[in-house]
């Protein structure tokens, strides 16, 4: 029989992970399903539904919006990526006892690194926004060797109190925290990475041109979007290389796809069939 996999979410009906995974589990020949579950709405259906998964057989589950901090709760244990990051993106169900873990930094640093061709190492790195998305790539950026991780968000005590908390884990990377009213006066950045929402609604965070510096990386973690706003003053500023969040999205299946199966597949293939042109 094959083994079980699934993502859950509210609402669900717009992953691409079973999509995703089915196109790894073809390419590696795993002997496995994976399937999308909806965790409803009502208290305390993400917990019945993981634990139904578990009972019938699952191994393993992608957790997406709203459940990500109700998935580190109810783990046994937790790598320092999930724990860093306050929240958890995929389960392993061995046995009883569910292990939690965060790929999305490793998919964000893997994607840069190695399909957009910039490397982290020495670089300075501005995430824009201080919420669950700037927290979860935190430590694998540090990790890549940024030489500055600077946090700039519309509440500058937000940003502030997110870089206080997570220096301390960074391995000696220098980290700060601000508003965005600050960047017009301040250092310019390598990479730029626009954690936000805003491009779901056609919308741009408030990133003046000189925080780019020449050559730059602009970043945005939305995908599917074409040219957003962000990425559009991004070019207009002069910026050598931008990016939308697709990349991630892949390489973070990947990663997890790596921790329940025990193989890497080749991401090539799901990148050409998802990616839509940035113009």
């Amino acid at each position: 029989m094959p083994d079980r996999y699934a993502v859950i979410g509210h609402p669900i009906a717009h992953s691409q992970s079973p999509l995703i995974h089915g196109l790894f589990a073809q390419a590696t020949a795993q002997d496995m399903t994976y399937e999308a579950i909806d965790g409803g709405a009502e208290p305390g259906g993400f917990e019945r539904a993981v634990q139904a998964f578990r009972a019938a057989g699952g191994r393993g589950m992608n957790v997406t919006l709203p459940f990500k901090l109700a998935a580190l709760q109810m783990a046994n244990e937790a790598t320092d990526n999930a724990r860093l990051a306050g929240a958890a993106n995929t389960l392993r169900l061995d046995g009883g006892r569910i292990e939690a873990h965060n790929t999305d930094g490793i998919g964000l640093v893997r994607d840069i690194e190695r399909t957009v061709g910039v490397p982290l190492r020495g670089r300075r790195v501005l995430l824009v926004g201080a919420g669950g998305a700037t927290r979860g790539v935190l430590l694998p950026l540090a990790r890549a060797g940024a030489a500055r991780i600077a946090i700039a968000n519309r509440t500058a005590d937000k940003a502030r109190a997110l870089a206080r908390e997570l220096a301390p884990h960074l391995d000696g990377v220098a980290i700060d925290g601000g508003g965005l009213d600050a960047l017009a006066a301040g250092d310019a950045f390598d990479v730029v990475i626009n954690a936000t929402s805003a491009s779901l609604s056609g919308q741009a965070p408030a990133v003046p041109a000189t925080a780019f510096a020449p050559g730059a990386l602009a970043y945005d973690m939305v995908y599917g979007k074409g040219l957003t706003p962000f990425l559009a003053q991004a070019q207009a500023a002069g910026c050598a290389h931008v990016a939308d969040g697709v990349g991630m999205l892949i390489e973070q299946a990947a990663e997890a796809f790596a921790w329940w199966r025990g193989v890497r597949p080749d991401t090539r293939a799901v990148r050409a069939r998802l990616t839509v042109p940035l113009a």
